[in-house]
């Protein structure tokens, strides 16, 4: 089942923005938390969209996330930062942490920042680009405490988070190149939609106790809760399991180390753990490396042949990290946000018991 709706984005932020309101934020982080979800849905990652509204609510409810936080500046050199979010929301904490790398590379050539104790961070690409737009190159290490959910090559068991990577880099004159992925097969947003009417998993995506594949959502969540809208990987028996077999598995190993285990934040098990994002982050100034005219040259001689390589399908192409996004984000502003029933009633659910009028948020009638 596919899209049922399509909902302006300026509309659907106002929403969002208004829930969070609701719930005591303040309107600079209820504003925040709404724009970078939307964003998400803008470009096509609808697993780190407003799908994330009802669970954010109810970490918020639970304790799990805390409103309008400053983060606390734990360790503080000229290329190195350790920042620690005391689990504010990942919408405020992130770009606080992003912009003391942004400050320090433009300072010094380069930047090392530690990220711990963040809420859910949303989609990595974001800081990519944030730092893209400050001239900067930008690798990014995620990690997510409390949350195991995938499977490591050759196991059954749940041993890692989904540890997304993403890495931009600037193309003189052109959008940089932003890579932004999940080292799990599919993003656990993305069985979320799935399990919210929307696009299916592939085949294969998820893997059962006993080995068997499945693409069924209720692998990962078990069987609905009646009058829940919030779906828990907890009730599930099942894991996701990791892209491209012992590769995928061994970069998610190390986005566990190095996010979780270097910065203090905490790896994804073993036992309990509070929920929370770390993340270490890499910031370059290219100016640094070398000529800029130079760079350029290279970068878009390189760019061009890559782009330039044969089809394998007639009317075909070989894509660029980011450009796909970028598309979506442009055809999305343009004629509205496609949202499922099941994400539709989530939002409805939420905004009422939080005492929200929803006439005054129509969505558009499906396309």
């Amino acid at each position: 089942m596919g899209p049922s709706m399509l909902i302006r984005h300026d509309t659907l932020t106002q929403l969002v923005g208004d829930i969070f309101a609701a719930q005591g934020c303040s309107a600079a982080e209820s504003g925040r938390i709404a724009r970078y979800l939307v964003a998400a849905n803008l470009t096509g990652h609808d697993s780190h969209g407003v799908i994330r509204v009802p669970r954010y609510v109810a970490m918020l409810a639970q304790g799990e996330v805390r409103r309008d936080v400053t983060a606390e500046i734990v360790t503080d050199t000229p290329a190195f930062a350790l920042v620690d979010g005391g689990y504010g929301f990942g919408q405020t904490v992130g770009p606080q942490a992003v912009r003391l790398g942004i400050d320090k590379a433009l300072a010094g050539g380069v930047a090392v920042v530690g990220l711990r104790h963040a809420g859910h961070l949303g989609r990595i690409g974001e800081w990519a680009e944030m730092a893209a737009e400050s001239g900067l190159c930008s690798l990014h290490f995620v990690n997510v405490a409390g949350s195991e959910l995938v499977a490591p090559f050759g196991g059954v068991e749940r041993r890692f988070s989904t540890a997304p990577f993403a890495a931009g880099f600037l193309v003189p004159g052109r959008a940089p190149v932003i890579l932004d992925f999940a080292t799990s097969l599919v993003a656990e947003g993305k069985v979320l939609v799935a399990a919210n009417g929307g696009k299916p998993l592939p085949e294969g995506a998820l893997i059962e106790p006993d080995g068997r594949l499945s693409r069924d959502p209720d692998t990962l969540y078990g069987p609905p809760v009646p009058g829940s809208a919030v779906r828990s990987a907890q009730n599930g028996l099942g894991a996701i399991r990791a892209f491209g077999e012992h590769k995928g598995s061994g970069l998610a190993l190390i986005c566990e180390l190095v996010a979780g285990a270097l910065t203090g934040s905490g790896c994804a098990g073993p036992g309990p753990r509070r929920f929370c994002n770390g993340m270490l982050s890499i910031y370059m100034a290219p100016g640094q490396f070398g000529s800029a005219e130079d760079l350029a040259a290279e970068t878009t001689r390189y760019i061009d042949h890559f782009k330039a390589c044969r089809p394998a399908e007639p009317g075909g192409g070989v894509l660029l990290p980011g450009g796909p996004e970028a598309r979506r984000r442009a055809g999305r502003i343009a004629g509205g946000v496609p949202l499922s029933d099941g994400v539709w009633r989530s939002l409805v659910a939420t905004a009422r018991a939080g005492g929200l009028d929803i006439p005054r948020y129509p969505p558009l009638p499906a396309a």
